[in-house]
């Protein structure tokens, strides 16, 4: 009896990269949507692999409606959207941009976004261009500063990490970086590599650049908030699960922190997000810029990244087909 072709749903379909997609209906019968929570649940009864970027949870109830699914991919390097334990104790196979450092050196995109939430927040942009939009035109309202002679604090020299030290070197900015995983003499000069505490105290700008996982979930508190030097700045273009948002409202209300940029909170995607102490806080006070996880959403990186993992499917699609699971012969496609 011959084995059927995998089906494959990619679930936020918007922007997706032609060549990605080429690859994928190699892999099998593709289907491109862009579906909400309930749309979703009803759309993976018979699905093989299941792509999805960030919006949506693949917890329980959604693997339960599944019971098909072979293959999840996502192109992310942060898996906590995805319930792992669950999914390998299913025999499901996640693929990702985790782990994937040769590749991911060339996707600058959350680097990028990095040094403009930065500028950003020292200049006021976002309030400046508000006040502007109405009619505004007070400069003097949103005197600035400038990154030059500042002295910033990468938490984290991974390959973000380092890619965001090199771009603050243009800047002429005098670069501190924390991270105990990481042996002295990998760091470029003329960054220093030197305790938290000590870059804490220094730094006027702070950018946590750490990995997700149970080790670092949360470490980023209110001891380290209050370590910070007076009228010191906070970023995280990381994941919002590492600090204590509660410490960091706290320490900006209190004007300890001159202001905050996120591109991450705790629980994105979840229903009434205007709810959230970050996003209310962000609403009535110009000390915190929120942006919605879009450090890697360019047109460049998607693309990169969505051909990279296409072929990551494709190849796993292929020895499922050589156990016997799969047919992989190429047939007409569902667009």
């Amino acid at each position: 009896m011959p084995s059927k072709r995998p089906r494959i749903l990619v679930a936020e379909s918007s922007g997706f990269c032609p060549r990605a997609a080429e690859l994928l209906r190699e892999a099998g019968e593709l289907t491109l949507a862009d579906l909400d929570r309930n749309g979703l649940l009803a759309a993976v009864r018979d699905i093989d692999t299941l792509w999805v970027r960030l919006r949506h949870r693949i917890d329980r109830q959604l693997l339960d409606a599944a019971p098909e699914l072979k293959i999840i991919a996502t192109p992310t390097t942060g898996l906590n959207h995805i319930d792992l334990n669950e999914s390998r104790g299913r025999g499901i196979q996640v693929l990702s941009l985790s782990g994937e450092t040769a590749f991911l050196n060339d996707i600058r995109g959350t680097a990028e976004h990095t040094l403009a939430l930065m500028l950003a927040l020292i200049r006021h942009l976002p309030a400046a261009a508000t006040h502007a939009r109405f009619g505004g035109w007070n400069r003097d309202r949103f005197k600035g500063r400038e990154l030059h002679g500042k002295t910033v604090g990468v938490v984290g020299y991974g390959r973000l990490g380092r890619i965001v030290s090199r771009y603050l070197r243009a800047f002429d900015t005098v670069v501190l970086t924390a991270d105990p995983d990481v042996p002295p003499a990998s760091v470029e000069p003329p960054v220093m590599l030197v305790p938290l505490a000590r870059l804490l105290g220094e730094s006027n700008l702070v950018t946590l650049h750490v990995n997700l996982s149970e080790k670092t979930r949360g470490f980023f508190g209110r001891e380290q908030f209050s370590a910070m030097r007076a009228g010191a700045w906070f970023i995280n273009t990381s994941r919002g699960e590492l600090i204590d948002e509660t410490a960091l409202l706290d320490a900006l209300k209190s004007g300890h922190l001159a202001g905050a940029a996120l591109d991450v909170i705790s629980g994105e995607g979840s229903e009434r997000m205007e709810s959230h102490p970050v996003v209310a806080y962000a609403l009535d006070h110009e000390n915190l810029i929120l942006t919605p996880h879009i450090g890697g959403c360019t047109e460049e990186s998607m693309a990169q990244t969505e051909v990279f993992l296409a072929e990551k499917v494709l190849m796993f699609s292929k020895s499922f087909a050589f156990l016997g699971d799969f047919d992989t012969t190429p047939h007409k496609s569902v667009k």
